[in-house]
């Protein structure tokens, strides 16, 4: 596999259509993917001292960050807007290659700073509710 550019790492919101058109969250500088598995042990006596783990058990869960410049786009207010309310909302990543994940997402965490002589930035975070799908 050919390496991938990092600014090709794209962060999009849905327009709350269905099926929703997706919008790039522009102004990121960096975005971050985490996919979590909870592991779910069934170790026992007959396990020789070595821990033993159920496949396709536990919570599996996608987490997503990132920090850029405020630009004021619409998908900017679309962000605030889920934060502010608590709603889900549709998000897609893409990557160079033409992979994407989609899913349902919760806002937990908008960050918003600026320095008097320096630009307004943001920082968020995602969590994932229901699966989340590759293509």
């Amino acid at each position: 596999m050919a390496a991938e550019k990092g600014s090709a790492f794209l962060l999009k919101v849905g327009d709350g259509a269905s099926p929703p058109a997706f919008a790039t969250v522009a102004g990121l500088r960096t975005t971050q993917l985490s996919i979590n598995g909870e592991m779910v042990a069934i170790t026992h006596k007959g396990s020789g001292g070595w821990r033993e783990l159920l496949g396709g058990a536990g919570v599996r869960s996608v987490s997503v960050s990132g920090a850029g410049v405020f630009t004021g786009s619409a998908a900017e207010a679309r962000l605030k807007a889920s934060a502010l309310s608590g709603a889900l909302d549709d998000y897609r990543l893409s990557f160079e290659g033409g992979e994407t994940m989609t899913g349902r997402f919760l806002v937990t965490r908008l960050d918003y700073a600026g320095d008097f002589n320096g630009e307004r930035s943001y920082t968020l975070s995602l969590e994932s509710s229901g699966a989340v799908v590759a293509a």
